[in-house]
């Protein structure tokens, strides 16, 4: 883990303005900046950065949070790997908590494996471009393949020459570890001695979602019968096949923005297409997709389409994976591509503008898709034909999101008429493997303790603000405005505002549980001697608190500076209300706080039976009027009943 210190270091350097300018144009307007929201397309700029409070917020898609939050949703990073990001745009060494010394050793081994790919992929590009044989030879290919330098530049194309150890001598020279070059697979021992594992073959760099160089794949160009088309890294510490895609560094914002993803099968195919200016799109590497490369893909979006080759082969791979896909609730599509032709070589054929046509008017679900491949493989088998009812079943059983309820309903209604059944009878079906699947899960969860049950979904749960902030939402959020912003400052002598709230609030308390938290964090780091203030708060590790800290303090408007130049000597924007302010915000809290108990303590009188309890009940009317009347005659208000 990284230490507290290594994060407090972080968070004093950041420049919001400056980081949120990297990926947005923002024009100064009063104390704050505006421009286009980057999380959705807008004509009129609604997306608001505030520097003076360190956070950032969307008043069209409400999207939130401060300068680590903005990095973790643009780039898709965790919270570790924008913290990460942000220490080494600032030069920040990161110091680690204690680790166990196996931990250690293998984040050790990791950062060694990085250094030496990074110094493999600077290697391999200068002889690419520096070399007589990667000029004659590769270059000279990649150029006869239609690839243009600005783009093997970007995805930054290599090649390894056919020396028997021109890499390898390179890389002992720089005194890298002989057994760490092995592992990356860069190096293989022939006859007890290293040498280059890939001679003679184009190196495309496998990049990571953060942009290192994780591994490589080494395509030859000399055909020969004895050596495979393509050669990858060995799985390792930072290299784990089943976890990455080919192109995603270079594709995340494209699909974040276009809410969509298309997935080919080869490297060539990502680079062509980004070449042609389609560049959400990434390689499976031909290999059937996995779990956590669909979620992966879902990081970025629901919408999933496959563009895979019109053969018989490339209809199974595209199938494979499907029910993953659908679990995972990935809206799926499947474009094949015609006559024998892979995405690169189509798209070079027809252009790009024929080859977007062709995707947007050739997608086909794939529910539906299977359905179709299967019913022609069945023919006129019937029990062929029961199996593909009971396989269509168990597909469409893996919806299982409440919110999807809508489109498992048209499913079943499209393919009940495809497969010329009953409506009813496959909805039947559907839902009884649904109860298989939760009795199984039931079973299998009762055999463990609940020390062992799964906190992924915990851990990845997005927290709903509207739910936050939904009961005396005026009034809390008001009460924990002032408090962060004025709590510090000095109330009389003998108090500061922070401690004027506390007394004045002891008797009473949230409706809202995050209020209700923030409050008692503020209270509590307060009473043990910290000075607590929005932005200390904003930084905090519960990402529920930062919520709420952030939507409380960023509005859409602001008072124009010119106030105070047309209304001279009023102070408009200048002035300190900060007593008013919290005056009147604590006040109106307590008042709605009283209004709820008078209504409670009438329903009690409604349904009292006893004399005794009544008189009771007309004595707390009698108290709750005289602290009412206490708050009004402050505020100069009259309450009407």
């Amino acid at each position: 883990m990284i230490s507290q210190s290594t994060i407090q270091q972080i968070t004093s350097r950041i420049d919001i303005v400056e980081v949120v300018g990297e990926y947005v144009k923002l024009k100064k307007r009063g104390a704050n900046y505006l421009g286009n929201c980057p999380f959705h397309n807008e004509k009129t700029p609604s997306f608001t950065v505030s520097p003076s409070k360190e956070i950032y917020k969307c008043f069209g898609c409400g999207k939130s949070g401060n300068t680590i939050g903005f990095i973790m949703e643009h780039e898709k990073f965790t919270y570790v790997e924008a913290l990460k990001w942000l220490a080494a745009r600032y030069n920040i060494s990161i110091e680690e908590t204690a680790v166990s010394p196996e931990v250690k050793q293998q984040q050790q081994t990791s950062d060694s494996l990085y250094v030496i790919n990074n110094f493999a992929q600077q290697h391999f590009s200068k002889n690419l471009f520096e070399t007589e044989e990667g000029r004659d030879i590769a270059l000279s290919y990649l150029k006869q393949r239609g690839f243009r330098e600005e783009i093997i530049h970007k995805f930054q194309l290599g090649y390894n020459l056919e020396q028997r150890d021109d890499f390898t001598k390179a890389a002992l020279a720089h005194q890298f570890n002989p057994e760490l070059l092995v592992k990356t697979g860069l190096v293989v021992l022939r006859n007890e001695l290293p040498v280059d594992n890939y001679r003679g073959r184009i190196i495309f760099p496998i990049h990571n979602p953060t942009g290192k160089v994780t591994g490589f794949g080494a395509r030859v160009i000399k055909s020969t019968e004895k050596a495979p088309k393509y050669i990858n890294t060995p799985e390792n510490e930072i290299y784990v096949k089943s976890r990455l895609l080919y192109g995603t560094y270079f594709a995340r914002q494209a699909i974040d923005k276009l809410d969509e993803c298309l997935l080919v099968e080869g490297y060539t195919d990502v680079v062509s297409l980004h070449q042609s200016g389609i560049e959400n799109v990434v390689a499976s590497g031909g290999t059937s997709l996995t779990v956590d490369q669909l979620r992966l893909i879902r990081k970025y979006t629901s919408n999933l389409t496959i563009i895979y080759d019109g053969d018989s082969a490339g209809v199974k791979a595209a199938l494979r994976g499907l029910d993953m896909a659908i679990e995972e609730s990935l809206n799926v599509r499947l474009v094949l591509i015609p006559d024998n032709e892979d995405p690169d070589s189509y798209v070079n054929k027809v252009g790009v503008s024929a080859f977007r046509s062709f995707i947007d008017t050739n997608k086909k679900d794939f529910i539906l898709f299977q359905l179709e491949v299967m019913l022609k493989d069945a023919g006129n088998d019937t029990i062929k034909k029961a199996e593909v009812v009971n396989q269509v079943a168990e597909t469409l059983s893996k919806i299982h999101r409440p919110e999807d309820f809508t489109k498992l309903q048209d499913y079943i209604r499209q393919c009940s008429g495809i497969l010329k059944i009953e409506e009813g009878g496959l909805t039947t079906l559907v839902n009884k493997l649904k109860r298989d699947k939760v009795t199984k899960e039931e079973k299998r969860n009762a055999s463990h303790s609940p020390l062992d049950a799964p906190t992924d979904d915990l851990q990845n749960a997005e927290p709903d603000i509207n739910a936050l902030l939904n009961n005396d939402e005026a009034q809390e959020r008001s009460v924990i405005r002032v408090l962060l912003e004025y709590g510090l400052k000095p109330w009389d002598d003998e108090k500061t505002m922070a401690e004027y709230i506390f007394e004045e609030l002891q008797e009473f308390h949230f409706e809202n549980p995050g209020m209700e938290k923030l409050y008692e964090i503020y209270r509590n780091q307060y009473e043990e001697g910290f000075q607590p203030t929005a932005k200390s708060l904003l930084y905090h590790d519960d990402e529920e608190v930062r919520k709420i800290v952030v939507n409380i303090n960023i509005v859409p408007f602001e008072l124009s500076l010119n106030w105070d130049k047309i209304m001279e000597g009023m102070n408009i924007n200048n002035r300190d209300v900060s007593r008013q302010d919290v005056l009147m915000s604590v006040n109106y809290f307590k008042l709605r706080k009283l209004k709820k108990m008078f209504e409670e303590n009438q329903r009690d009188m409604e349904k009292s039976v006893s004399f005794e309890e009544q008189i009771n009940l007309m004595k707390i009317h009698k108290v709750l009027k005289e602290e009412e009347q206490k708050i009004t005659s402050q505020l100069g208000t009259v309450i009407l009943k």
